[in-house]
């Protein structure tokens, strides 16, 4: 059977990333968490006091420090998933904070951030058989993949997503501020001007809404076993 390249786009918390690392689980492919990828140079910038009191990025210090800034992912042998890596040590579950997803979209919406992260992204996926998902993968990152999926739901589904992944943490969580959250990111990563969130006019619409994970899983396999047939 031949290997394929899979993008998976949307907006954020769509669960394009459980979906992606099922599927690629399923099928023996390489997972890409690009988003992943993009909250770890997030981190990276709250650690290193790249952010001003006023909320903004120094986007002149975080440019001439890029070069140093190496994403990995290392497989978790406890969840059989790829956990990510900034310059060699495991950030996985920082990068999932709310503290990182209010401030990713201003670092991802920085062109030297993309045009950098891109590259590595393109480096890994040289060889195919690989799924990535994130919010350019079809149009920017791998525009000529043989699979394209486009992943939509509501921003208050969204939301409450997000909410019962937190407290299912144990971290702290107001419905009302991630919501908040939620449509702000939508609107810069609609916005920005290099790689802006769209839909490629090839990728098939996914509106998770309703759909159970089960439900997804299935769907997404039926539109595998149709790519990797032509």
């Amino acid at each position: 059977m031949k290997r394929i390249t899979i993008a998976i786009d949307g907006f954020s918390s769509c669960g394009k990333s459980t979906m992606a690392k099922d599927l690629a689980r399923e099928i023996g492919y390489i997972y890409i968490d690009s988003g992943a990828m993009y909250r770890a140079v997030t981190l990276y910038c709250l650690d290193n006091g790249l952010f001003r009191a006023d909320g903004q990025i120094d986007a002149d210090r975080l440019e001439r420090e890029m070069g140093r800034i190496r994403i990995s992912f290392r497989l978790n042998p406890a969840t059989g998933r790829p956990d990510t890596c900034l310059n060699g040590t495991d950030v996985e579950e920082r990068i999932r904070t709310m503290e990182v997803s209010a401030h990713v979209s201003p670092v991802a919406a920085l062109p030297f951030v993309r045009q950098a992260l891109v590259a590595q992204q393109q480096e890994m996926g040289r060889e195919k058989g690989i799924v990535m998902d994130g919010r350019d993968i079809g149009t920017t990152v791998f525009p000529d993949a043989e699979l394209k999926v486009f992943v939509t739901a509501s921003p208050e589904i969204r939301a409450q997503r997000r909410y019962d992944e937190l407290k299912a943490k144990g971290q702290e969580a107001d419905y009302a501020d991630i919501l908040q959250n939620v449509k702000q990111r939508d609107y810069i990563d609609q916005h920005r001007e290099v790689s802006p969130l769209r839909r490629a006019d090839d990728a098939l619409l996914l509106d998770n809404s309703h759909l159970s994970i089960a439900e997804q899983k299935a769907w997404l396999m039926e539109q595998y076993k149709k790519a990797v047939s032509v």
